[in-house]
């Protein structure tokens, strides 16, 4: 297998075969985002999205105590209120850099997903929770609102209900919870964690390239609109999937009972 590391400071950046492991790797502070492991966060997904033998990334913090236990409070306290606005946006647009890579990213939860750690998860494709880890937006115990996607993405994954309660509670929920509301999409032991994701990983990569791609901007773009404008960017990706080359193989390979050889193209 190959395998290939990037010098980030808070970030570790390592692939093996076809897919892209990114880790938070500030295990003193439980993985807590600042600045710095934002931009690094976003330098390790660019570098996954354009390195074509990548088909998948795993995304998940070190040790076994946090995924991202949340934004670095010292940090926080620090930012006033002509800053706080940029702050919030530069945090979302690396989120939604993360949510529309165009390639499956899988949050492996294997501890504290927290205010910040909770709107990383959910800007993933796919969440996968060890069965201790704890779910929350705890922004307003600090007077804050949660700013890096929370009160966007939860109520998309959850429904405006649950997620209003979650967001003015600032209660913590644990992964059983997380799981039965929607939040996650499976939950299993420490030891399962990085299987079970690599194994999903597996399932996805044997499909068509392209048609993940298109997959996943449809389902992103169409939540965001009406259901008639949805159907309508549905057939525009279907017509892109279907003029493809590996439609074509797709097909025959089907025709011929032999296992398709894609190309992404």
């Amino acid at each position: 297998m190959n395998s290939s590391q990037a010098t980030l400071e808070n970030v570790a950046y390592e692939t093996k075969g076809s897919i892209a492991y990114v880790t938070l790797n500030r295990p003193k502070v439980m993985n807590a985002l600042n600045r710095q492991t934002i931009q690094e966060l976003k330098s390790a997904f660019q570098t996954a999205k354009d390195d074509p033998a990548v088909a998948g990334i795993i995304l998940t913090g070190s040790g076994e105590k946090a995924f991202i236990a949340g934004a670095d409070i010292a940090e926080l306290s620090e930012i006033t209120g002509d800053k706080a606005g940029e702050f919030s946006e530069k945090g979302q647009e690396v989120f939604t850099f993360i949510e529309t890579l165009g390639k499956p990213v899988i949050a492996a939860i294997n501890g504290f997903a927290l205010g910040g750690g909770c709107e990383t998860a959910m800007a993933c494709t796919i969440r996968v929770a060890v069965d201790h880890a704890k779910f929350g937006q705890p922004e307003v115990k600090l007077g804050i609102i949660p700013g890096y996607g929370g009160t966007q993405r939860l109520p998309r994954l959850v429904g405006k209900g649950r997620a209003l309660q979650l967001i003015l509670t600032g209660d913590l929920i644990d992964a059983h919870e997380a799981l039965r509301i929607g939040l996650v999409n499976e939950v299993v032991s420490q030891a399962d964690l990085m299987p079970r994701c690599e194994a999903i990983l597996k399932q996805i990569g044997a499909n068509a390239p392209l048609a993940i791609q298109y997959s996943i901007d449809a389902v992103n773009k169409g939540t965001d609109t009406d259901l008639i404008s949805g159907l309508k960017l549905e057939a525009e990706y279907f017509a892109l999937a279907a003029g493809s080359e590996d439609r074509m193989e797709g097909t025959s390979a089907f025709i011929e009972k032999r296992p398709p050889h894609f190309q992404g193209r």
